[in-house]
């Protein structure tokens, strides 16, 4: 399936710091980066669960917000993009 996972960490200084470079860290294992605090992700219902219980572990629930949206087909067919791109799509390989 593929979604999107938005987040706003509140205080990023202080304690919120860690839980915001954490958050960043499990999204990046599940997917790609689209902008600071946004990411595409394409993950099996298993992996899905996975991430969202490793994210609800580390926020917290008073004082953050993670949204979550599922796409019912290929997150591109949904998609409009405008100024610059990604060098690469969701799915693809990465080339160093």
């Amino acid at each position: 399936m593929d979604i999107l996972v938005t987040y706003d960490i509140a205080d990023t200084e202080n304690s919120g710091a860690s839980r915001l470079r954490r958050i960043a860290e499990i999204c990046e294992k599940y997917g790609q980066r689209t902008q600071f605090s946004v990411f595409e992700c394409r993950l099996s219902p298993t992996r899905f669960a996975r991430m969202t219980v490793e994210i609800e572990d580390v926020i917290d629930k008073r004082k953050d917000s993670v949204i979550i949206y599922r796409f019912p087909g290929d997150i591109d067919d949904s998609k409009t993009r405008f100024g610059v791109t990604q060098s690469h799509g969701l799915g693809d390989p990465w080339v160093i």
